[in-house]
């Protein structure tokens, strides 16, 4: 049997994930900018908040909860030591074991950090209620849950 094809197709505005992709693409640039501006990413943030969270944590930990790569989560452990952020320790009695840290100067800037990120929302979800706000993020939560969605938005 020959499928027939629409003969008209829906435009871009029409669907909402071009709406949550549009606002989603503007928030994170303004943030991406805001963090450059520390001489910090996205990705290296987000690790950042995640070990301020939970310090002492190992990579397979870390890899875990940002849901990156062996590969990846190392590359940003290593920046983050590069910039005295974070550090590995060794774990005693444990011949490879190593648990990671933030540095005093990382525990410093993570509410710095924290504070641009709040700015950020509040530049553009202020304009919203309280409840529009609870509202959104409650949908948000409930498609990530619905989807299963585990890794990290790091990019």
């Amino acid at each position: 049997m020959k499928k027939t094809l629409p003969t008209e197709a829906s435009s871009l505005e029409a669907h909402l994930g071009f709406w949550l992709r549009f606002v989603s693409n503007h928030i994170s640039s303004r943030f991406e900018k805001r963090l450059a501006e520390k001489a910090i990413s996205v990705t290296e943030w987000v690790a950042l908040r995640a070990l301020y969270q939970s310090s002492g944590v190992t990579h397979a930990e870390l890899i875990e909860s940002l849901g990156m790569t062996k590969g990846a989560a190392s590359k940003v452990i290593s920046r983050l030591e590069n910039k005295s952020l974070a550090e590995r320790r060794l774990v005693v009695d444990s011949a490879r074991g190593q648990t990671l840290h933030l540095t005093p100067k990382g525990n410093r800037l993570v509410p710095e950090l924290a504070a641009l990120a709040d700015e950020n929302d509040a530049f553009f979800f202020a304009h919203l209620s309280k409840a529009q706000r609870l509202t959104l993020m409650t949908l948000m939560k409930d498609l990530v849950q619905h989807h299963q969605l585990k890794k990290f938005p790091t990019v």
